[in-house]
């Protein structure tokens, strides 16, 4: 009898769907070598080569795109035992895996943990800190049970739940005379000088959207890690960055640096809570969604620009 793991066809799925060794290791939370040395035994296993590879790409053969709905079922009906475990504990016990984007985690998290752990003692929380493709990535792979992040979250899949909104401000070196009668119009040359997040954030892609019609050009061959790395580089003169509302407490907190308004409309970002859509964590996502627009509500600078309550599902 051929005996397959549970493992071996979670391997197989993930680089089915994604015909790349690297990520289909990141949705499966292992290395790259443990998930091809895994892939190897199956193949051993079933007696046929079941990926074609090369150094460009990665192709299904025939007999793994036969399979590939077998497993896909195979792997369906686990998460419904899975699901039926759940419902056999209570609400909001056990494991909740967690993800938040970087531009999120160190503001917002401070202000729902403890909420979290007084209504909810019996939930153990995990938290998963990575950039939206990352956790868009582990959350269909089921290494994550939900994420904060901006929308749009744009992945067939997922249901969604918006939070509440973020605006956005300019952050600047304190003395800095471009700047001394805000509020900064989106065209004003002085954007010129703005410093983005590396490629892979979306605090990347909306600052460019901000800026309109002005292309930064500061800091062009170099892309930081974080945010708290740009606003140091601004309290040193080297450019200006944007700022999410939620963040501005900790960025006024530094001397040399200034936060100023932009000109109304305010840019904005939209906050939401993403989950696999029918996975067996919904209750539990749809909880924490209301915590969080509640604590938003209640505190911060979010208080008055509350989201609707209403979810939305990416396609």
């Amino acid at each position: 009898m051929i005996k397959l793991t549970v493992r071996q066809m979670e391997y197989f799925d993930a680089l089915a769907q994604t015909l790349h060794f690297g990520r289909a290791a990141e949705i499966a939370g292992v290395s790259q070598p443990a998930l091809s040395s895994q892939i190897a035994e199956m193949e051993e296993r079933l007696g046929c080569r079941l990926f074609e590879r090369s150094a460009k790409a990665v192709r299904l053969t025939d007999e793994a795109t036969a399979l590939q709905p077998r497993i896909e079922k195979l792997l369906a009906e686990l998460r419904e035992i899975e699901r039926f475990a759940a419902q056999g504990r209570g609400a909001m016990e056990g494991r909740f895996r967690l993800g938040i984007i970087p531009t999120i985690a160190p503001y917002l998290l401070p202000r729902i943990l403890p909420e979290i752990r007084e209504r909810f003692p019996k939930l153990r929380l995990e938290l998963r800190e990575a950039v939206t493709g990352t956790l868009v990535e582990e959350t269909l792979g089921r290494r994550l049970d939900a994420f904060v992040a901006a929308m749009p979250i744009e992945a067939a899949g997922l249901a969604t739940e918006e939070l509440f909104a973020d605006r956005f401000l300019l952050a600047v070196p304190r003395d800095d005379p471009a700047f001394a009668a805000p509020p900064v119009p989106p065209e004003s040359p002085a954007l010129e000088r703005l410093m983005l997040l590396e490629e892979g954030h979306c605090m990347r892609e909306q600052a460019l959207s901000v800026c309109g019609s002005v292309k930064p050009v500061a800091m062009a061959s170099y892309g930081a890690t974080s945010l708290t790395t740009l606003l140091q580089m601004v309290a040193h003169g080297m450019g200006v960055t944007l700022v999410p509302e939620m963040a501005i407490e900790a960025a006024g907190a530094m001397p040399d640096l200034k936060i100023v308004p932009f000109a109304e409309p305010m840019p904005e970002r939209r906050v939401c809570l993403a989950w696999r859509r029918n996975g067996p964590m919904q209750e539990e996502a749809q909880a924490l969604a209301a915590i969080i627009r509640e604590v938003s509500a209640q505190s911060g600078p979010q208080r008055s620009r509350q989201a609707p309550r209403r979810r939305a599902n990416a396609s």
